[in-house]
């Protein structure tokens, strides 16, 4: 393609930049970071549980599923004034996206839905990016959440289509994709990436990479999560991520997808300032701040503020892209 933005790769391609070596592959990835973003910018995110445990899903790196003892305990749907309450918190904290997750299999047309409806509107209110994460969506229900006012939806692919059955068996790949198609038909941008560390192999990573560089549209937001074992779940006892395997997905997602916010997602509590400054360097350049992500530690506000000034880092303004596009626009 004429931007250098392209949907074609194969498996093979993407399985020699992945075994690329690391040096090699980091200088690649942050050369084309540098031409397609501004290397400074990092998008700061929230995240905000607001109707936890109690799902039906089977996912086995999760705390909030029913079936598994975690300590994690049901409280129902928040209150509108309690999630705006943390919203202003996180905006004046620097944050200039608020995701709302809600441990659901699916959106289920109800008094809860039409609340977090009112939610959305109310957060598009603040001129924050807002986003979602509630599990399946329909058309309809995609449609609402767009006419609300919501900036992104969430729907992760979590691993590959080939290791998906070993990880959950309450919904199907398929089911995840069509989600995000009937986000996508609704002109809402797609938040979509994964987790390592679930006993997958470097091949499914590899595999997920390639189902999300060859979608028609490339995710707006790509999250890569490294497992956090949370102790009641199935993969308690599964090995920390080494730093160099989140370094190599990173850098293999920035140049597969350039233009894309590359999130460093769950797991930055174990990294050092440093092992984040590679992170960034290969290509992240969005983070979830924050003592939370859902129900599971994340550094502080204060930790990243920290970080950032001795990096030289910068939150990215809220809907850029957008007044980017109106500025070319203008000046066409």
């Amino acid at each position: 393609m004429s931007n250098g933005i392209r949907n074609n790769w194969s498996l093979a391609e993407i399985k020699d930049i992945y075994y690329s070596p690391l040096l090699e592959l980091v200088f690649n990835a942050a050369s084309l970071h540098r031409k397609f973003n501004d290397t400074a910018e990092v998008q700061v995110c929230t995240l905000l549980s607001i109707k936890t445990g109690g799902c039906s899903e089977d996912c086995a790196y999760c705390p909030q599923a029913a079936r598994y003892s975690t300590g994690v305990d049901v409280q129902p749907l928040m209150q509108k004034d309690e999630v705006l309450s943390y919203a202003q918190k996180a905006k004046d904290a620097g944050s200039t996206r608020f995701c709302m997750g809600a441990a659901w299999r699916e959106v289920r047309d109800n008094r809860d839905f039409d609340r977090v409806l009112d939610m959305v509107k109310g957060v598009n209110e603040m001129g924050m990016e807002v986003c979602c994460t509630l599990g399946m969506l329909t058309e309809d229900q995609a449609q609402k959440l767009a006419d609300a006012g919501l900036y992104a939806y969430n729907h992760n692919l979590d691993t590959s289509k080939e290791h998906y059955n070993e990880i959950i068996t309450t919904r199907t790949y398929d089911d995840r994709l069509q989600t995000l198609d009937n986000v996508r038909k609704t002109g809402m941008t797609v938040c979509c990436g994964g987790i390592i560390g679930l006993g997958e192999t470097h091949t499914d990573r590899i595999q997920m990479l390639h189902t999300l560089a060859t979608m028609p549209e490339h995710p707006e937001s790509v999250p890569i999560n490294a497992l956090v074992p949370i102790a009641g779940t199935p993969l308690e006892h599964n090995m920390k991520v080494d730093i160099w395997d989140m370094v190599r997905m990173i850098a293999t997602a920035r140049i597969l997808m350039p233009k894309t916010m590359v999130r460093l997602s769950a797991g930055r509590t174990d990294m050092s300032i440093a092992e984040q400054a590679l992170c960034f360097m290969a290509g992240a350049n969005s983070i979830f701040a924050g003592d939370k992500l859902l129900t599971t530690p994340n550094p502080s506000f204060d930790e990243d503020n920290a970080m950032f000034q001795l990096l030289g880092l910068k939150p990215r303004t809220a809907f850029k892209a957008e007044k980017q596009y109106l500025t070319e626009m203008a000046e066409a």
